[in-house]
């Protein structure tokens, strides 16, 4: 019996990968349990197991004690505490061998379908594919090998629940990792990575090697690399971006093909106002807002893409509207603007002490009082945007009958890849100036490294083209009064 004894463990342990000891532990708790029962006025009863020979020593308040001849009760006890302890113990041992592979690749068999979500086999053990995991247009069978990440793992009871995820942007990195062996071996980095799953991803890659193209190693010879990794994506379009610490270089690399012409940092607010030509403004923002959204996600900075025009109209606005704030004079909207700051709602989230330290000749205590002032503002405009837009709704509806009747799109323009070469439509529902304001997104998200903030050559740069386009405004002559005879 105690030569069996240690040869069932060392089988238990070879098969489930569980330690030994944890089962020598777990037999000596069983069958001190079991032993209670035969001496009932002892008050500890310790069971101990020799690791090597198997014997038994059984130990009541601290005396020796001839080993009981367990009954069939007793032996069921011991039965049901043993097959727990091994329970709890090939648990945790599932549980610390993929918790350390969360976020890695991970390669399973499709075995059923649950109500949309994927019973995937990984061999030891089964994990769940959830349905907002997968990739739109995946369409996997059972018996079907499928890789994935592992997004998370927990104990839930005497199982591990394990989640897998095929949208996470880890995916990608992994996928990249697999592909391209400079990545691997680490001459090639990605420093940050934006993804909507299924429609398009933007990848920022640099070279520690300066004989090594970062973007063509990642491409490969005629697009085979790159290839393989789209294909395991479902078709999925990426763009690979050459990585550099300068935002004024990153921020143009992120919105390719799109030809930028100036880049304005606003570090207040972590906010880049990018300019650029009217030809060139669909192919900037992409379908439905998408290149920019992902180039937001991607240098972890709010872009604002516009025309210089648009620009012109926003900063002439910006200063009239921050003037309408009480005791705030139009010299000190002006310092404001050249900062970024366009709106009331701009001006509530700033910092007092960082607008002080800022702008020269204001004290923390004044600008506090114009962040209450410009908060007030900013929720009165708020009251008022419900009924404006009821307005419009009520007119449309005079106009084109009822809303029901209005035309509907069943496909999503997304569904429909673009190239780089063609332009993408903007949406025409779009704000007109093309606010795309994605700062808590960016933040957020844990698919990017956020940039650092601009030096003082880019934000001297930045004000001095602010300044300039402020002064042609003020500049510009005053539109004739409806009426005025024309001398």
């Amino acid at each position: 019996m105690s030569v069996d004894l240690v040869r069932i463990v060392d089988s238990i342990h070879r098969e489930k990968n569980i330690d030994k000891e944890l089962l020598f532990e777990g037999i000596e708790t069983a069958l001190a349990t079991a032993a209670k029962k035969h001496y009932p006025d002892a008050n500890e009863i310790v069971v101990k197991i020799d690791r090597e020979t198997g014997k038994t020593y059984t130990i009541a308040d601290g005396n020796p004690v001839e080993p009981p001849d367990f009954g069939r009760i007793a032996a069921q006890t011991a039965k049901q505490v043993i097959i727990q302890k091994i329970r709890e113990a090939e648990r945790d041992s599932l549980y610390d061998e993929f918790a350390g592979q969360q976020s890695e690749l991970i390669t399973g068999t499709v075995q059923r379908f649950e109500g949309g979500a994927v019973t995937v086999n990984l061999g030891k053990t089964d994990a769940l594919l959830p349905r907002p995991e997968q990739i739109p247009g995946d369409d996997l069978h059972p018996g079907e090998r499928v890789r994935a990440v592992i997004k998370e793992v927990s104990k839930r009871g005497q199982r591990v629940k394990i989640i897998l995820s095929r949208t996470h942007p880890d995916f990608v990195r992994r996928l990249f990792e697999l592909e391209i062996p400079e990545i691997a071996d680490n001459v090639i980095s990605i420093r940050a990575l934006a993804r909507e799953a299924g429609y398009r991803s933007k990848v920022a890659v640099s070279s520690t090697d300066t004989k090594v193209d970062a973007v063509g190693a990642c491409v490969g010879v005629r697009g085979t690399r790159i290839k393989n990794i789209v294909d395991e994506l479902g078709g999925e379009r990426i763009d690979i971006v050459r990585w550099n610490e300068s935002l004024q270089v990153l921020i143009p690399n992120s919105l390719q093909p799109a030809e930028i012409e100036e880049v304005m940092l606003c570090h207040l607010l972590g906010r880049a106002i990018v300019l650029v030509r009217e030809d060139q403004l669909s192919l900037a923002i992409g379908r439905r807002g998408q290149n920019v959204r992902l180039a937001s996600k991607l240098v972890g900075w709010d872009i604002e893409i516009m025309t210089s025009d648009e620009l012109d109209k926003l900063i002439d606005k910006a200063v009239r509207t921050l003037c309408n704030i009480e005791g705030l004079e139009s010299e000190l909207a002006e310092r404001l603007v050249e900062q970024g700051i366009l709106s009331y709602d701009d001006l509530s989230i700033m910092d007092p002490n960082d607008l002080a330290n800022t702008i020269e000749g204001l004290s923390s205590e004044t600008a506090q009082e114009f962040i209450d002032r410009a908060e007030q503002l900013a929720e009165e405009e708020q009251d008022e945007a419900p009924r404006r837009k009821g307005g419009r709704l009520a007119a449309s509806e005079n106009l084109n009958g009822p809303a029901g009747d209005a035309p509907s799109f069943q496909q999503d323009p997304l569904d429909s890849d673009t190239s780089s070469e063609e332009e993408p439509e903007s949406d025409p529902d779009a704000d007109p100036i093309h606010d795309i304001a994605l700062a808590g997104e960016s933040r957020d998200s844990e698919d990017h490294e956020v940039t650092r903030a601009p030096n003082e050559i880019d934000q001297f740069e930045t004000e001095r083209l602010m300044r300039e386009t402020i002064e042609g405004i003020s500049d510009e002559e005053p539109p004739a009064e409806p009426g005025a005879s024309q001398e």
